[in-house]
């Protein structure tokens, strides 16, 4: 397996996360931490967290996640809830495995905010493509 450091050098050819402030904190085969500061960047029309943004963060993780074991992967469902609007100067992304298979593997991210304000839950599905 790689190391963080590997890990976080991939996938700062994510740009847009990247440009986002996106950021790997840490990556094992049962969890994935990404992180992302609030700033002006992220705030919409009226001041709050753009809901892209949040989605930006989870599908961070989510990538990190269903890539973990170095078959190449990509999305083929999310849904994401938004709970909370986000207080604070910092989001948090927690993804973990519910169930992974030989082609489909499933995932749950739950983003909250450095007040501990649960913010939003994304569910997706990965295709693993063990062709490659």
């Amino acid at each position: 397996m790689k190391t963080l450091q590997e890990i976080q050098e991939h996938y700062r050819n994510d740009k847009f996360a990247t440009h986002a402030g996106c950021v790997i904190t840490e990556a094992g085969e049962t969890r994935v931490v990404c992180e992302m500061p609030l700033t002006e960047k992220t705030q919409n029309a009226h001041g709050g967290v753009m809901g892209g943004a949040i989605f930006t963060l989870a599908d961070l993780a989510f990538a990190v996640a269903s890539n973990y074991d170095g078959i190449p992967s990509v999305g083929v469902e999310c849904n994401i809830r938004y709970f909370s609007p986000p207080r604070g100067k910092r989001l948090t992304a927690v993804c973990t495995p519910d169930k992974t298979g030989r082609t489909l593997s499933h995932y749950t991210v739950d983003i909250s905010d450095d007040t501990g304000r649960k913010v939003a839950c994304f569910t997706a599905i990965a295709f693993h493509n063990r062709s490659e």
